[in-house]
């Protein structure tokens, strides 16, 4: 499989902290914690009871998700998604839940490389009454609505989320590619919804440095069956 560096640079007003890994793995959580760059040590090691309010991931090439959770009970704390190296915002990017670090807290990844010619990879967050899980695909076909499943254990939107409301979703597409569509399939193949998308700041017409949707307000009941489908173009 396919690795690249990643780095997390995270802080508050009084302080900050550099955590990496040279060799995270494509299209996988496991394995893939970030350590500081000085001293080797987790996030809750080396900085516990820390607050932090502000954290920026950056990747190599493709697109690529984060998370901080506790290791003992892995609770979220907060999640996210990077930019290519040297696309990061004129300003600190605030964290989408800022909190004061705990001792077992690590930063992990879920990178995905470019995929093949005329095809996109993708990222999403997808937030429910029932909690947040990231989706991926790491091949979509130019043009073509393709499913996007959990990137844990590939289930679809309906057999995750079944019964429980979606409010807000974000979506990464890899560096150079465009977000066309984003349609949600009911049991009988009915869209429910369509959102339309763009690119990010790595092309002309990109608004967004990190995402290529970020939909929110949603309220969506999820039924079983029920489908998540990206169509994605790339030069």
């Amino acid at each position: 499989m396919s690795t690249q560096a990643v780095t997390f640079t995270t802080g508050n007003p009084a302080m900050s902290k550099i955590f990496s890994n040279a060799a995270a793995t494509d299209g996988s959580w496991s394995n893939n914690t970030l350590t500081d760059t000085i001293a080797g040590q987790q996030l809750g090691i080396l900085i516990p009871q820390a607050p932090l309010m502000w954290g920026q991931l950056e990747y190599a090439a493709g697109a690529c998700a984060y998370r901080v959770q506790n290791a003992t009970t892995l609770q979220v704390r907060t999640r996210g998604f990077g930019v290519a190296t040297g696309y990061n915002a004129a300003e600190p990017t605030p964290l989408a839940q800022p909190f004061r670090v705990s001792p077992n807290d690590i930063v992990s990844v879920f990178p995905l490389a470019v995929a093949a010619a005329g095809n996109s990879s993708a990222l999403a967050w997808i937030y429910t009454t029932k909690g947040a899980e990231l989706f991926s695909a790491a091949a979509i076909p130019n043009a073509a609505a393709t499913e996007i499943k959990s990137a844990v254990n590939e289930q679809t939107l309906g057999d995750m989320f079944f019964g429980s409301r979606l409010n807000k979703l974000c979506v990464q597409v890899q560096d150079a590619s465009q977000l066309l569509a984003v349609e949600i399939i009911d049991e009988m193949g009915g869209v429910v919804m369509t959102l339309q998308g763009g690119f990010r700041q790595t092309n002309l017409g990109g608004t967004c440095n990190m995402f290529n949707l970020d939909a929110s307000g949603l309220d969506i009941v999820i039924g079983k069956g029920w489908k998540l489908k990206f169509t994605c173009q790339t030069p």
